[in-house]
């Protein structure tokens, strides 16, 4: 197959869709990859390095997507990459397309197949290929929660761990899966009055038996949310339905209650954000202010750790790149029910429900698209 790798456009998006490591295998494997020049400068990968091991270095986009069978990125396309899609191209990506309708609409003009990494289940459950960047960002919520508390930054001028005779910032997780789980490490780690809010009580109590009381937990509803907001410093928002909007956990009339120069991190920014009032920034514009408190949404946080995200990311998507490179996409999906749930569109048709009720669009099932 001919794969082809495009450099990430994004405003601060330094990620790469693919290693070196990962062109060896392909190229091991009999396929043609095809990356675009300078794709990798960002995570500290040279031209030089990928073409040591027999890809070919693409002088620009255009001919990187028209050379391609399949494309492999790492964030959603932009506007400008829209005319690129074709029917007989496979695009692997993350699409968020429940946030993204003009992208949907592009896709299904276009009528190509895409798969997307954030609705793929892994073969014992979960989400194997959002689950490394939400590793990422849950940690980095913490840290730029920190650093936004900071007055410069516009926060209430507060060191989250304190001093000795000084209380630590109240930080709020608002839920403890993968994401919540990994702002609550760092967090903890910080010094910070950690307590997370999630509808799972298992989940709650396996966090608790973890931290052995070092952080507080409670049962997610809107009166625990309404309180925890209102004594934070810090509320990050973790929340994620696959596929799906967020639900919006923290209004608009919450935020005007809480202290001034407290700050909210929206991780779920990406699926439309779980706070109201959000809307996706950028590294280079991250924050913005509601009331009397600042939002940091920026939507590809683990860009900014470029070398980390994309050596994690790679490690999760390279063994689904190796199955549609080698079987196609067709036989891969129907070999394997979880890389089937990242159908997204295929052939002018829609095949994730969420993403039609959130869009408007009707939707047909993988299983037909298969058969």
């Amino acid at each position: 197959m001919k794969i082809s790798i495009p450099r990430e456009v994004k405003n601060n998006e330094f990620r790469v869709a693919i290693t070196p490591a990962g062109v060896r295998d392909l190229v091991l494997g009999g396929h043609h990859v095809s990356v675009e020049t300078a794709a990798g400068e960002g995570s500290g990968i040279s031209d030089a390095d990928y073409a040591a091991e027999g890809a070919t270095i693409a002088p620009d986009a255009a001919s990187v997507w028209e050379s391609a069978e399949m494309v492999v990125k790492v964030k959603e396309p932009v506007a400008s990459e829209y005319g690129h899609f074709r029917s007989d191209l496979v695009l692997f990506t993350y699409l968020h397309l429940a946030a993204e309708p003009e992208l949907t609409d592009a896709l299904l003009a276009a009528g190509t197949t895409a798969i997307a990494y954030e609705t793929v289940e892994g073969r014992t459950g979960g989400l194997p290929l959002l689950a490394p960047m939400s590793e990422v960002a849950g940690r980095l919520s913490a840290i730029v929660g920190a650093a936004t508390l900071l007055k410069p930054a516009g926060g209430m001028g507060q060191l989250v761990p304190g001093v000795p005779g000084t209380r630590p910032s109240s930080v709020v997780v608002l839920g403890g899966g993968v994401a919540g789980t990994n702002a609550i490490s760092v967090a903890v780690g910080l010094g910070a009055d950690v307590t997370v809010l999630d509808t799972n009580l298992q989940r709650l109590k396996e966090l608790d038996a973890l931290y052995a009381g070092r952080i507080k937990t409670a049962a997610s509803n809107s009166l625990e949310i309404e309180r925890a907001c209102l004594a934070a410093d810090l509320v990050i928002g973790s929340v994620l339905i696959p596929g799906a909007k967020a639900p919006k956990l923290v209004s608009l009339d919450l935020v005007s209650r809480m202290k001034p120069g407290s700050v909210l991190v929206d991780i779920a920014v990406d699926q439309g954000g779980c706070f109201e009032g959000s809307k996706p920034t950028t590294h280079a514009d991250p924050t913005f202010a509601v009331h009397n408190s600042v939002y940091y949404c920026v939507a590809n946080m683990p860009g900014a750790v470029p070398q980390t995200s994309t050596m994690a990311l790679t490690n999760a998507t390279m063994p689904y790149v190796r199955a549609l490179a080698s079987r196609g996409w067709k036989e891969a999906l129907s070999l394997d029910a979880g890389l089937a749930q990242g159908l997204n569109t295929h052939g002018g048709q829609l095949t994730n429900a969420p993403v039609g009720l959130a869009t408007g669009h009707d939707t047909v099932s993988v299983a037909s698209v298969l058969a």
